[in-house]
């Protein structure tokens, strides 16, 4: 991996230098995807570009990470230039201060990459209103994660009321699997659903998110009880014929029971950050099925 430091620059002389690494690898910047915009604080930043940059092997990216540093400070932007056998596309992490802070899409426009979409990630706190955030104006897509918030049940809730098309939380990511499996659940008849319980750790906002979707689809109020965790660990659906039901104890495996069926042992690991961003990273078009499952969390809520 070729690495290049630039002290006290600007977005121009990163571009012209990004050029130059590339000319010099014998690796011009082309088949990169997408450019992410990850914001973050210089305390999670390792792990949030460790995550983008695996993440990358699936969708190469220009990966811009945006590290607000202290607003006090003079007028500064610091970079550090990645790219090698070990990047798939470009890593840029941006360090900013003085007024920078408060005006970091005048960094990022000019390093975004031309005729491809742009995503923008939260990996911490996130603004109240990600589309009208100066980074989410930029972007197609807005990434944010209610696990981040201290109150994180509270901050999906919320979700509801800036959303707009392209907004997601790997809250719902998050989900992908639970709702695969309770789909499949359905495969043969059970009867009808008269009502439900989700089962989650105390704060989990995957949780309330899952009981709204549920409640959408079924038609019938699915309430949600703590457990002891980790994250999701039952939901229990209450039908005509018996009790469907997936449960998991070591957030590794899940056990499927469906009225008059063998139980069905299936993988439902918890999963990485990395593959939550490489799953969000793969769909550039509305959630409207996150979006129905906010507005019903928010009518319940």
């Amino acid at each position: 991996m070729t690495s290049f430091m630039l002290s006290g620059t600007n977005a121009s002389k990163i571009s012209s230098h990004l050029t130059h690494l590339r000319h010099q690898m014998g690796a011009p910047a082309i088949g990169m995807v997408l450019t992410l915009v990850v914001v973050c604080d210089e305390s999670n930043q390792y792990d949030a570009t460790r995550a983008a940059t695996d993440a990358a092997r699936e969708h190469p990216s220009r990966i811009l990470v945006v590290i607000n540093r202290d607003p006090e400070e003079a007028n500064r932007l610091d970079a550090e230039l990645r790219i090698g056998e070990s990047t798939p596309g470009e890593v840029v992490l941006l360090r900013l201060y003085g007024e920078l802070t408060r005006h970091a899409d005048s960094v990022v426009s000019p390093l975004l990459l031309p005729d491809t979409p742009v995503v923008a990630w939260w990996p911490g706190p996130c603004p109240e209103v990600p589309s009208k955030d100066p980074i989410g104006q930029l972007a197609q897509r807005r990434i944010t994660d209610a696990r981040a918030d201290t109150d994180s049940v509270a901050a999906i809730v919320g979700r509801s009321r800036g959303y707009v098309a392209g907004d997601t939380d790997m809250a719902w990511t998050r989900l992908t699997p639970w709702r695969s499996l309770l789909a499949a659940a359905f495969d043969q008849p059970v009867g009808r659903v008269g009502g439900g319980l989700v089962e989650a750790a105390a704060g989990n906002a995957s949780g309330p998110l899952l009981a709204a979707w549920l409640s959408r689809r079924v038609g019938v109020p699915i309430g949600v009880a703590e457990s002891g965790g980790p994250g999701l660990t039952a939901v229990r659906l209450n039908t005509d014929e018996g009790e469907v039901s997936v449960t998991r104890t070591d957030a590794r495996l899940a056990t499927l029971r469906r009225p008059g069926q063998p139980d069905r042992h299936v993988a439902l690991a918890r999963r990485h950050t990395s593959e939550l961003l490489a799953e969000e990273l793969r769909r550039l078009d509305p959630d409207e099925i996150y979006a129905e499952a906010l507005q019903q969390l928010a009518a319940t809520g």
